[in-house]
């Protein structure tokens, strides 16, 4: 016995079926698809049906919420921090969220949040919106800053009297007083 005498096995190997090859094959004309009509075209599928009961999708509840004003987060590792500080990319001691929006490329951003992925050897003041608790002790470790901002680029951008980079920050004192006046209680 050897490799040239090997063979599969019986009814393991069967020729494809040419369907539309003539009437004598059994499939000509209409192919083996039947005459007309939607399931005789190509790309059909069968609809799913349950006979007469409700449908499953029907039985079950609706669940979950999209919200059609939901704010996206763009999540920055502390190794690529690192790394455009190699690449050159970084070259101040601040890095702002004008600078994460313009070094991730990320026009869709409304929020930043510093991941601590990595190590940073550079001491650095970062300001964004969200930081990972790993991410804040390797920041303070390497003799850096963590500033939290409070509004996004687009909401900072629409306050006139301030910088961009200011009114990104917790407004030092309110910007509007309420005045709360106590109801006595009725006797």
């Amino acid at each position: 016995m050897d490799l040239s005498s090997l063979r599969p096995a019986k009814g393991a190997v069967k020729s494809k079926k040419r369907v539309g090859r003539g009437q004598g094959s059994g499939n000509g004309t209409t192919a083996g698809k039947g005459n007309k009509g939607q399931q005789a075209r190509s790309g059909y599928k069968t609809p799913i049906n349950e006979g007469g009961q409700i449908p499953i999708y029907r039985r079950l509840p609706k669940f979950g919420f999209t919200p059609p004003n939901r704010k996206s987060v763009k999540t920055v590792n502390l190794e690529q921090i690192d790394a455009w500080i190699e690449e050159g990319l970084i070259t101040g001691e601040d890095i702002s969220v004008l600078d994460l929006k313009a070094l991730c490329n990320a026009s869709y951003a409304d929020y930043f949040k510093i991941l601590g992925s990595g190590e940073l050897t550079k001491a650095l003041k970062i300001t964004a919106h969200f930081f990972s608790k790993s991410a804040e002790e390797k920041i303070i470790k390497a003799g850096g800053e963590v500033v939290k901002a409070y509004r996004t680029l687009e909401e900072a951008s629409k306050i006139g009297d301030l910088q961009v980079e200011e009114a990104l920050l917790k407004p030092k004192a309110p910007l509007v007083k309420v005045k709360r006046v106590k109801k006595s209680a009725k006797s």
